[in-house]
């Protein structure tokens, strides 16, 4: 049964303090489903309904949870069951807890670990913030090159149960250098005589723990891995990362990517938990920059307000221009900025990319161009609204809105390489940037255009 279905029920047993009638429902469910259970609750109730979860269990769940509902919880439960949950939790989740809570917090609760437990946290919390050395756990299986495939069975059975993942099987040498990796199918069919060395091919990909964790959503994307060996600058293995962790990872960066094209500072929280004052301090730099940004635009119409004033029917279609300059360059931005993210394109690349967008964009141009000349010729034969002078003023549509389109996609694709250049995130060269520098722009070809084309008519 979903948690939807049941949430009514649960709730009615909370209030009745039916505690028993809780245990029989969630007694099947999965982690997974707890917690969107428990995220459904009001605040006072997930406390009560986590109380009720094997110990077990409730790490489990509690690993599911979204960071904001992990620390309130945290806040409602006792010092033991707070205790109890950590130790059980599996080091990187833990970590991805730690990092996200005020340093104060997270002394008071590393007090809480076990000696050892309190070791691995304080060791994964001292690599570099955004590392992988954050993301990874040390709970791994590893195996020795001089071994058969028997001792290495024999060893999965024994610890297998603290690892985080049996899919791959680690090589490692005496001193803890790593050789090789094994898919667990490859040890299932060998002969159980067969050494490890003859399993080996030496082929393998490694992390490096203080490498970005960009890289590990990189090398995931590329190769069919559920997880992928830590090693330190040496190559002694330190830990894995699997592909839960990268996947929120990669949730992250995109997420922080489109909030930066929409044309504002990444948040640092989810929407919802984010203050007033964090959701105006992130939105008000770039407003005020696109502000002055735009007051360019009213220069660029009052340098030319004299046009205006001789032909008021060039106002006319004024949006039309300014909207198709800004829509191809944030297309063209987006899909730069978003081949970038991907490793699709480089700096290398730009040369490439320019001639792709600068026949793109005389292309689409033309087309629209022509679309719209048609629509003035169209309005002028059924209603004699622009005059005599139409043909000459859906020419100049017409061009400009050639040299508006091509010229908006030259910029929406050539800024990024410029951010990057520069070593600004690329994402950082959003839509409304591209859209108000083409605005001011397009204004200047618009009018340059019907000063030469309408002259000694309209004008």
């Amino acid at each position: 049964m979903s948690p939807q279905h049941v949430q009514p029920r649960i709730e009615e047993a909370l209030r009745s303090r039916n505690f028993s009638a809780i245990r029989g429902l969630l007694a099947d469910w999965v982690p997974a489903d707890l917690a969107d259970l428990i995220q459904r609750l009001e605040p006072e109730e997930r406390g009560v309904l986590f109380r009720l979860l094997p110990r077990v269990p409730a790490a489990e769940t509690f690993e599911y949870l979204s960071p904001e509902y992990q620390e309130d919880l945290l806040k409602a439960l006792g010092r033991e069951h707070v205790a109890a949950i950590l130790n059980d939790m599996s080091p990187d989740d833990r970590t991805a807890l730690l990092e996200e809570l005020p340093a104060s917090a997270t002394r008071q609760l590393l007090t809480l670990l076990t000696s050892e437990e309190r070791q691995i946290a304080k060791t994964l919390l001292g690599y570099p913030e955004e590392s992988i050395g954050r993301l990874m756990t040390p709970d791994y299986l590893a195996v020795r090159l001089a071994w058969n495939a028997q001792r290495a069975l024999e060893h999965i059975r024994k610890y297998g149960h603290d690892s985080e993942t049996l899919n791959v099987i680690y090589v490692v040498d005496e001193q803890g250098k790593l050789l090789d990796d094994l898919r667990i199918r490859q040890l299932l069919l060998a002969s159980l005589d067969d050494g490890i060395e003859e399993l080996c091919d030496g082929h393998f990909v490694a992390l490096k723990a203080t490498d970005d964790q960009e890289t590990a959503v990189a090398v995931f994307s590329e190769y069919d891995r559920v997880a992928f060996p830590v090693t330190d600058s040496e190559g002694f293995l330190l830990g894995i990362v699997t592909i839960d962790d990268v996947l929120d990872v990669a949730e992250e960066e995109a997420t922080e990517d489109i909030q930066k094209i929409g044309g504002m500072e990444a948040l640092d929280e989810p929407y919802l938990r984010a203050g007033f004052g964090e959701m105006v301090r992130k939105r008000v730099g770039w407003l005020i920059v696109l502000f002055f940004g735009q007051m360019l635009t009213a220069r660029a119409l009052g340098y030319f307000q004299d046009e205006i004033a001789s032909a008021l029917v060039l106002v006319l279609f004024l949006p039309l221009i300014i909207a198709s300059g800004g829509n191809s360059g944030s297309q063209a931005a987006t899909m730069v900025i978003r081949a970038m993210a991907l490793g699709e394109v480089t700096l290398q690349h730009w040369w490439i990319v320019m001639r792709r967008e600068v026949l793109s964009g005389l292309t689409l141009g033309v087309i629209i161009g022509v679309i719209g000349f048609l629509s003035i010729a169209l309005v002028a034969v059924l209603t004699d609204a622009y005059g005599a002078s139409w043909p000459l003023i859906g020419f100049t549509v017409a061009s400009s809105l050639v040299g508006v389109v091509l010229w908006g996609t030259l910029v929406g694709s050539m800024l990024p390489f410029v951010m990057r250049s520069v070593g600004v995130d690329p994402a950082t060269s959003s839509t409304p940037v591209v859209a108000t520098l083409v605005d001011v722009t397009g204004l200047v070809i618009y009018f340059s255009i019907a000063a030469v084309v309408l002259r000694g008519s309209v004008l």
